[in-house]
């Protein structure tokens, strides 16, 4: 991706919550880019800070949660310090979510066209009806769903069909940067093939970047071009995709990786080592370029 500019750039961000036993770092100074054009994905098990992260990225953290420190740029614009206002016209307009739930993002007394004429209004006060029904037709041809599925409610819908509406809602403004968390999490291997590719022609289309945050490591590795391992609220790896799998060097990368389902005999010497792995994050650890591309997380040394 070195060719490509990146368009969004995330430096040392930190978001702690604060709660009655103490301060919780949920994102403990991550710092990642994306290319233009780039699919970028960030994996972890639940806990890590992944969907923390994305939130903090669409400037949508809550109290107790504070971002504390770093920088977010959007296509060289910083993101971190604009008033609500100014955020709500970044978010949809240049970067836009794909949720982990469908169901618990759509209004469930509302047709699926009010929520494209919603999305649109809120920043485009002027539009016509028909403008958005044209529009919200083309959207919905382009996740392959039917022009009629505008008139259904929400519980009229599969699954998928809910996932693929969120993804048309999306890109309603032909955002710059796609952050799609967990966008298969509830559906079953068959539907999340068919929105995994939704979300493929759709990004590959409009030249957008993709954010995929998940846990499924299968289906990250067959989508992104890059990976970022996270651990305790730390990128403890990140690398091109086949580097991660076939080489991973972060004691924390390589149990995930020996984690995965195989028809192919384990070599016992190395679970073994594996397991016997420190696993604790370390907030002295630091990202190593060890190849091209390819940064892992390790100890710093005293000056």
């Amino acid at each position: 991706m070195a060719d490509r500019s990146p368009v969004l750039q995330v430096e040392n961000l930190e978001v702690h919550y604060t709660t009655p036993r103490g301060v919780i770092r949920a994102v403990d100074g991550i710092s990642f880019d994306l290319a233009q054009g780039e699919r970028f994905g960030l994996a972890g098990e639940s806990g890590s800070g992944k969907s923390t992260a994305a939130q903090a990225l669409m400037g949508l953290i809550r109290p107790p949660g504070h971002i504390v420190g770093g920088s977010v740029t959007l296509d060289g614009r910083p993101l971190l310090g604009l008033s609500d206002e100014q955020l709500r016209r970044i978010r949809l307009a240049q970067m836009a979510m794909v949720p982990q739930g469908a169901m618990n993002s759509l209004n469930p007394v509302r047709r699926v066209r009010d929520h494209f004429a919603d999305s649109i209004r809120a920043h485009r006060a002027r539009v016509g009806d028909r403008e958005i029904r044209e529009r919200m037709q083309e959207l919905l041809a382009m996740v392959g769903l039917r022009r009629s599925t505008g008139d259904l409610y929400p519980n009229e819908l599969s699954g998928g069909m809910k996932q693929r509406v969120c993804i048309a809602l999306a890109i309603t403004l032909q955002p710059k940067v796609i952050i799609a968390d967990e966008p298969t999490s509830a559906l079953d291997v068959v539907m999340q093939r068919q929105v995994m590719q939704t979300l493929r022609t759709i990004q590959e289309r409009l030249g957008a970047s993709v954010l995929l945050i998940g846990h499924d490591m299968g289906l990250l590795a067959q989508f992104v071009d890059r990976l970022g391992i996270m651990f305790g609220g730390r990128l403890v790896e990140v690398g091109p995709v086949g580097d991660i799998f076939h080489h991973p060097v972060h004691a924390y990368t390589r149990m995930v990786i020996e984690s995965l389902p195989t028809l192919k005999e384990r070599d016992p010497s190395r679970a073994a080592r594996v397991s016997g792995a420190r696993l604790q994050p370390s907030r002295t650890e630091v990202l190593r370029e060890t190849a091209p591309g390819h940064w892992v997380a390790v100890e710093e040394k005293a000056s």
